[in-house]
This record gives C-alpha cells, sequence and structure tokens, in this order.
C-alpha cells in the first residue's frame, strides 16, 4: 500500500481539522490548503502549501475558484499505475494528491435559518463537491475524508499501515462521500424546486423532483412477518426526540412492528399538555387517558378502556416513569415501554422483565425538517404534509351547546381520534377513551365496535361523548349513540345529509359541534 504523501485539506466544519492534520504531518504528509482551512491551520502551528502557491493562481472571483483547476484534479483522479497517466503527470508537473479532506459549505443550514435567495445561492458549494467525487471515484488511490467523525479512526490506521490507508477504508469512506453529495445536491434541489419561478411568490410545498435521505441505524430481523426483511433507518441530518435517536435502556431488539408502534404512541402522547398513558396494539390505541393526578391514574385509566387488548402492547408517557409505576407495569405483559426518561428505581424493576424493550426519547417534540410525510405506494411515493392541525374553531350546531366538562372531553375524544385508523369513532368520559371503533369498513360498525367494546369492559357510557374523524353520511350513528347513553358529539361536518344527522341529536337533546376539518388516517 502507498504511503498518504500529500494531502488536500479544505473544510467548513473545522472541528477536529486542527488535531487531524498535526497527526498527518508529524506522519510526513504534505498539507495543500485553502482560505479559512489554511489559516487556522497556520495559526495552530501547521505548515500548510497556499492553494494559490501550487496551482499559480490566485483564488479570484470571491473565492468561487479556487481547487478547479488541473493541477488539483489530475493529482486526485491520476491512476497511479497507468503509465500514460504518470507521464501525462509528470510533464505538465501534476503531483499526485493521496488524501482529500474536505466537507461542503452549510446550504443546508443556510436555508434551515431563513436566509436570503442571494446568501442561499452563494452557500451552493462547487469546488467542494468536485473534489469530493473525483477522490471517491479514485478510491483505489485516494482516501477521501468528509466527516469530522472519521478522523481518529483513519490516523490510528495509518499509524498501524506506515502511514497507509488500506483498500478497505478508502473504499468505505468513498462510499460515504458519495451519500454527501447525493444529500446535498438534493438538498439543493429540493429547495430550488420549491421556489416559484420569479423567485418572488409563495414557495412550492412540492418540488417537481424531491430528493430524500435516509441514514441506516440498523438491520431487522424481519419485517411485519417473518419472511419479509426489513431495516430501520433515520432522516438526515438525525431529529432530535425522535426513535432513531432514542435510548434503549434494556430488552430484546426492536423489531418492525415495534417500531411502527412506538411511533404512534410517541405522536399521541405528545398531544396532551397534562400527566397523559396511550397503549398501543397493532399501530391503533387500545386505550388512552390523561389525568391531573398523574401517570398512574392515566395507566388505570387507559388500561380501563381494554386491558384485553393491552396483553403484549406498547405504551407511552409524557412524563417520568418512577418506581411505584414500574412496579404496576410490571404486572402486565408488554412489548415495550416508550417516555422521556425513566428514574433509576423504575429502571431496576423494569429490566428484571427479560425481553421488556425501555425506551427512552427525549420530551420535547420537533417537527421533521422537511414537515412531510411519505408512504410508498406501487411504482411511487405519495408525499403530504404532517396532520398537525388541531380544530380550534369548534362551531355548535345543534340546539343544545356541550357542557364544560362535555367539551373538555370532546376535545380530548377528537384528539385520540386523529390517531386511530379510519373509519374512528372515539367514545370518551373523564379525559379517558370508554371505546375505540377502528379501521372498519362502514362507519356505523365502527360505532357499534366502540359500544361493544365498552361493554365488554364493563364501561357505562352514561354522560360519556363521541368523536368521528370524518362526517357521518346517515342519523344512524347519532342515534346508537343516544340509545348507549352518549350526549355530545364532535365531528368534522360537511355531509349532504347534515342537516338529518343535527335533527337526529337535537331530537334527543345531544349537543354536537363541528369542527370542519377530518382526520382520516389510512
Amino acid at each position: 500500500m502507498r504511503k498518504v504523501q500529500r494531502a488536500i485539506v479544505s473544510v467548513t466544519d473545522k472541528t477536529g481539522v486542527l488535531e487531524f492534520a498535526r497527526e498527518l504531518v508529524a506522519m510526513g504528509v504534505e498539507i495543500i490548503s485553502t482560505g479559512g482551512t489554511a489559516e487556522v491551520l497556520k495559526k495552530g502551528g501547521v505548515t500548510v502549501i497556499p492553494i494559490s502557491a501550487y496551482t499559480g493562481f490566485p483564488e479570484m472571483l470571491d473565492g468561487r475558484v479556487k481547487t478547479l483547476h488541473p493541477k488539483i484534479h489530475g493529482g486526485i483522479l491520476g491512476v497511479r499505475d497507468n503509465e500514460a497517466h504518470a507521464r501525462e503527470m509528470e510533464n505538465y508537473g501534476i503531483l499526485p494528491i493521496d488524501m482529500v479532506v474536505v466537507n461542503l459549505y452549510a446550504f443546508e443550514e443556510t436555508v434551515r435559518k431563513g436566509k436570503g435567495f442571494e446568501e442561499a445561492v452563494e452557500n451552493i458549494d462547487i469546488g467542494g463537491p468536485t473534489m469530493i467525487r473525483a477522490a471517491a471515484k479514485n478510491f483505489r488511490h485516494v482516501a477521501c475524508v468528509v466527516n469530522p467523525a472519521d478522523y481518529p479512526a483513519i490516523v490510528r490506521e495509518m499509524r498501524e499501515k506506515d502511514g497507509a490507508v488500506s483498500p478497505e477504508t478508502r473504499f468505505n469512506l468513498a462510499k460515504k462521500a458519495f451519500q454527501l453529495t447525493a444529500r446535498y445536491d438534493g438538498a439543493v434541489s429540493n429547495w430550488l424546486g420549491a421556489l416559484a419561478d420569479d423567485r418572488e411568490g409563495p414557495a412550492r410545498k412540492f418540488p417537481d423532483t424531491f430528493t430524500s435521505q435516509f441514514r441506516k441505524i440498523q438491520d431487522l430481523r424481519y419485517g411485519e412477518n417473518p419472511h419479509q426483511q426489513a431495516a430501520f433507518y433515520g432522516s438526515i441530518p438525525p431529529v432530535p426526540a425522535t426513535l432513531s435517536t432514542a435510548v434503549k435502556h434494556h430488552g430484546k431488539e426492536l423489531s418492525y412492528n415495534n417500531i411502527l408502534d412506538l411511533s404512534s404512541a410517541l405522536e399521541l402522547v405528545r398531544e396532551f399538555h397534562e400527566p397523559a398513558c396511550v397503549i398501543i396494539k397493532h399501530n391503533n390505541p387500545c386505550g388512552a387517558a390523561m389525568s391531573k393526578l398523574g401517570l398512574m391514574k392515566a395507566l388505570d385509566l387507559a388500561l380501563a378502556c381494554d386491558g384485553k387488548s393491552a396483553f403484549g402492547g406498547i405504551v407511552g408517557f409524557n412524563g417520568t416513569v418512577g418506581a411505584e409505576l414500574a412496579e404496576k407495569l410490571g404486572d402486565i405483559f408488554l412489548e415495550a415501554i416508550v417516555a422521556p426518561s425513566f428514574d433509576e428505581g423504575a429502571l431496576g424493576i423494569l429490566k428484571e422483565k427479560k425481553n421488556l424493550r425501555i425506551i427512552e426519547v427525549e420530551k420535547e417534540r420537533h417537527k421533521p425538517l422537511a414537515g412531510v410525510e411519505m408512504k410508498m405506494v406501487s411504482g411511487g411515493t405519495l408525499i403530504q404534509t404532517s396532520d398537525a392541525e388541531s380544530a380550534s374553531d369548534l362551531k355548535t350546531v345543534t340546539e343544545r351547546g356541550p357542557t364544560d366538562e362535555e367539551l373538555a372531553d370532546l376535545i380530548f375524544a377528537w384528539t385520540v381520534c386523529k390517531h386511530v385508523k379510519s373509519n374512528a369513532i372515539i367514545i370518551a368520559k373523564g379525559g379517558a377513551t370508554l371505546g375505540i371503533g377502528a379501521g372498519q369498513m362502514s362507519r356505523i360498525d365502527s360505532t357499534r365496535i366502540a359500544v361493544i367494546k365498552a361493554g365488554d369492559a364493563g364501561l357505562a357510557l352514561k354522560g360519556s361523548v363521541l368523536a368521528s374523524d370524518a362526517f357521518f353520511p346517515f342519523r344512524d350513528n347519532v342515534e346508537l349513540a343516544a340509545q348507549s347513553g352518549i350526549t355530545a358529539i364532535i365531528q368534522p361536518g360537511g355531509s349532504i345529509r347534515d342537516e338529518d344527522v343535527i335533527k337526529a341529536a337535537n331530537e334527543r337533546g345531544m349537543a354536537m359541534v363541528f369542527t370542519g376539518m377530518r382526520h382520516f388516517r389510512h
């Protein structure tokens, strides 16, 4: 293996670059550098060759042209064991460059901070991606280093191998390099594609071409079923307070279905400001509750809704799990528990369950950077904005308006409804679900199931409320609700039979409010 004799170092992210350069120089590596990077290295006592001294051309056009020169790219791209390449390089005074240490202008950060168009354009890197792609293409001879996190490992390897970088390492560095340039170009493409043609009008939410990139977190044992293969990928850059950045304290490896259910639990439990608990089974809540009395009471109320279905479920909390709560959870067979924190006593108790997955995810919610959701379909991908809206302008449409208690329960039920597969019906009282009807082809069947489930759990529905994720096509849902003791309903409205549905509610002395929006979840 050839020793690294010469490196070009030009970085925007200067984390660790001075220490890395010092190590390279100590191993006899000659360093060529540009602009701000050269200044940092020189101030740190590292001898560098300015790029302009090597190429014979100054850095020009406000720094737009620094490394775009045959002596740079010839040195990177020359095939060392190709005699014709070697002769040409010698004829033109081109020296081999064995390592390229480059990362890119902070374009994504510039856009994320809402900087103006001209500043964003100036942060579209040209020389950096060009050098990176050249070095990665010629990985058989050149090490392309784009991530400061790789500096220590590269130094260790070079020390062990008399200043050389192994073929395997160069190949893996090339993979990372092309992944970086692909993401970078995708970010520029998405940004430009979303701008109005005159750059003055409102931005498009969805560009003509949408590019997204994810990093693999882990391979999974299998997918939804054992005969399917699967892996878990996280957003780039990582989104804090999500499953992709979670801490797993204990338990078996997460499965594909676990991750789906944990995500559903997080999204729902984070809707509530009071202490809350949700129990997820097969990607639907089978119980949800909030209580000013704390998480223990919220768990009791959530379990009361459908304790049978909670067996083998996922439980989510929006507060710290303590020892007393852990003791209660230890009596239930669960696949996983997710919460923003666990105290030491709770961890000690829960870890007695060998297979129980204990997952900690920061409490603070962060919106996905793209602000969109994607779902694969045959031959393509559906993209939509996240369903983050809540009904803020409720309209009472019946002769009787809801009481304060009913209104609080209506808002709670409507919140849960957003997280239940359509057709979704939620019956609730006292900040807790009593019955949940999910995923039925007919809305009346979902209503029947919610009533039956509540009855099976021994829960009285007198004075409870009902939420529907979409409008009622007929009055039969209202009639069944009234017969069951339900006194108030929240629904989007918008049916051609709204007047008949409202009439049915008025005939039974019920309150009904319209949200003006629906919450389908397919």
